[in-house]
């Protein structure tokens, strides 16, 4: 197994009319699969400042950042890839969707609002397993080594 350093991310739980915001960060459409907003954690900078950042990139949105939701560990045993992500609950407080909005990095190409039978019934696939419990939950929840999907 390879010594690679874990990575810390920072991602947003953004429910607004009660559906939860997500994006596609596979460039070109490679994947179906969607995930909350969020990424990797810059020295020097307090986590919800480095999530607002982030979610400004993937989405446009500004951003207030509240309590933490959600502690999940992905992993890939074949490479020894190993990201924390911390999630949080988030409010919108300027912006909408833009269809014309484009990531600075290219990596989000669709942002989307879900409801929460869109995630419980199988109609899209997404990660974590527990994004649904975390978004729509009240407590603080913990996942750890969730085998990573690609």
């Amino acid at each position: 197994m390879s010594k690679r350093p874990t990575r810390l991310a920072t991602r947003a739980l953004i429910l607004h009319e009660d559906r939860l915001l997500l994006v596609n960060a596979y460039p070109g459409g490679r994947s179906d699969l969607w995930c909350a907003p969020g990424g990797g954690v810059e020295s020097g900078a307090s986590l919800p400042d480095n999530l607002m950042r982030e979610v400004y990139e993937e989405t446009g949105l500004r951003v207030a950042v509240g309590a933490p939701a959600l502690i999940n560990e992905f992993y890939d045993p074949a490479s020894g890839f190993h990201q924390v992500d911390l999630f949080f609950r988030c409010i919108i407080t300027a912006g909408e969707i833009d269809p014309h909005w484009r990531d600075p990095e290219g990596v989000v190409t669709q942002r989307r609002f879900f409801s929460r039978d869109d995630l419980d019934l199988g109609r899209i696939r997404f990660k974590p397993d527990s994004l649904a419990d975390a978004a729509w939950g009240q407590s603080l929840l913990y996942d750890p080594l969730e085998v990573m999907v690609r």
